[in-house]
């Protein structure tokens, strides 16, 4: 039997996972990654430290498995998106921590974007909202704050990438400097009509085109990983920013499937096939993982504060003594008895894009508990989510798509059947649970194997697809859409 290795670098964590070919996982080995807080707002992490960590699992996981690297036929890598690192081409050396996706630093270059006009032109042609959030002023940030930066950017002798990027780069000892599609459309620098760096944008940062790496399919050969690094070369077949090596990972490859990862927050993607739609409904156009050189999108919305509400009634209101005592709390009253929580700590994202609201509780009564408050706390992020779907039906219909049928979950808190359950009432579809959940790694897996000829196409991946469980809505939809109506009206009261 032939094995495919996943290295998915998160922001939290690095992990290594080796699957069979039937998609199932065999072993996993993961390391908790550092968290680097140099001033309020900023976050940054160590390259070298992503590095270590990514090559010590992928050797662990291996080893767990009991195979060599002689078994495995091609490797996959997954990443958390958007964070940015430049390293000098000779040294291989990072001139500065990566900058992290969550930092908000560059905030003042993005009001200075605004300010010039730019942002309807860079919406049209990256799909994104002007935003510190994506990587183009995290990069400019570097060679302007970083002593000889811009003159060694100048002479060509710097490289900017995401992880997958400095991944490839190390896996491969420098022989490789390339990128996909899905982690270039959320630089804000890639034109996602043409799929190339868009010089236009690149001028407007003042960032020379050496810097960037070469940008490929999601499923094609990235190179090879050097033989002394795991043992054997193995070739690298496929490489996907992790939301969109969910959607994949989910077999969401048709226009109007969607999945929603259930994390710390919560990211939903719809895919919208190779036509390029902007949302009038709050959301971004992202380009989806492709396996051939045709452009292929997906609708995305993001809740800044998803599974994170649960540490917030552990640490915070200290209502549980851990996360996993929550459905249990929630469970002990038959529902949240009117209460709505809206956890907008750090303000509301998509579909809202409020950032200066804050959380609330509303609706509270003397015969209110901790329960009440832990149900509806929980009940939030099936709220939130919903939400977004309702948002993405919206565009799907002017559009003149059809509507979202079901909607695939995955992530952390996709095993809580409280909320999964409340979830598909909400929303009048099912929800369904896959059999294999670490479906961001297995995208990775899967685009990999597309590439190498363990797999001859989607359609096969689809088919190996399985549901764990389907949640049916058992709630009328008249009650669902009251609900929701409710939850509207506490969002319309957080706003300062």
């Amino acid at each position: 039997m032939t094995y495919l290795l996943a290295l998915d670098q998160g922001t939290s964590s690095c992990r290594s996972i080796v699957f069979d070919p039937s998609g199932h996982p065999v072993a996993m080995a993961q390391k908790e990654l550092t968290q680097i807080y140099p001033q309020p707002g900023w976050v940054e992490h160590d390259a070298l430290e992503i590095w270590r960590l990514q090559l010590a699992t992928a050797r662990a996981a291996l080893a767990q498995a009991g195979i060599t690297a002689a078994q495995v036929t091609a490797l996959g890598i997954t990443n958390q998106r958007e964070t940015t690192l430049v390293w000098n081409r000779k040294t291989g050396q990072p001139i500065h921590h990566a900058i992290v996706w969550q930092d908000r630093r560059a905030e003042p270059t993005c009001v200075e974007l605004r300010a010039r006009g730019l942002a309807d032109a860079i919406r049209a042609k990256t799909g994104l909202l002007v935003d510190a959030y994506f990587s183009a002023s995290k990069l400019k940030w570097i060679l302007d704050q970083v002593p000889g930066a811009r003159a060694l950017a100048a002479n060509g002798e710097l490289a900017f990438g995401t992880m997958d990027s400095w991944l490839i780069w190390q896996l491969t000892e420098g022989r490789v400097h390339a990128t996909d599609v899905s982690n270039a459309s959320r630089t804000m620098l890639f034109n996602v009509h043409s799929n190339q760096w868009d010089a236009e944008l690149l001028a407007a940062l003042d960032i020379p085109s050496s810097l960037m790496p070469s940008v490929q399919p999601s499923a094609s050969h990235f190179g090879e990983v050097a033989p002394a690094l795991l043992g054997h070369a193995i070739a690298i077949g496929g490489v996907a920013g992790d939301q969109q090596s969910a959607l994949f990972g989910q077999a969401c490859f048709a226009a109007g499937m969607a999945k929603n990862t259930y994390g710390t927050g919560c990211f939903m993607l719809m895919h919208a096939g190779s036509v390029f739609q902007t949302s009038a409904n709050g959301l971004i156009t992202t380009s989806a993982a492709q396996t051939t050189a045709q452009p292929e999108f997906a609708l995305e919305g993001s809740v800044f504060v998803g599974g994170a509400v649960v540490q917030w009634l552990r640490d915070g209101l200290q209502a549980i003594q851990s996360s996993a005592q929550v459905q249990g709390l929630a469970e002990s009253v038959p529902d949240s008895g009117g209460v709505m929580v809206v956890p907008a700590f750090t303000g509301l994202g998509a579909p809202y894009w409020k950032p200066h609201a804050r959380g609330s509780i509303t609706g509270l009564t003397r015969g209110s508990t901790l329960a009440h408050i832990a149900r509806a706390s929980l009940e939030s992020i099936a709220y939130q989510s919903a939400a977004l779907l309702l948002a993405m039906g919206r565009d799907a219909v002017s559009a003149g798509s059809a509507e979202v049928s079901e909607l695939r979950v995955d992530g952390g808190a996709c095993v809580n059947d409280l909320l999964m359950q409340f979830q598909a009432d909400l929303l009048g579809i099912p929800v369904v649970r896959p059999l294999v959940t670490e479906t961001t790694a297995l995208g990775a897996a899967y685009l990999a194997g597309l590439s190498t000829g363990v797999y001859k196409s989607t359609t096969e991946l689809s088919e190996l697809w399985r549901a764990e469980r389907r949640f049916l809505p058992t709630m009328a939809r008249s009650r669902g859409q009251e609900l929701m109506a409710q939850w509207e009206h506490a969002v319309a009261q957080t706003v300062l």
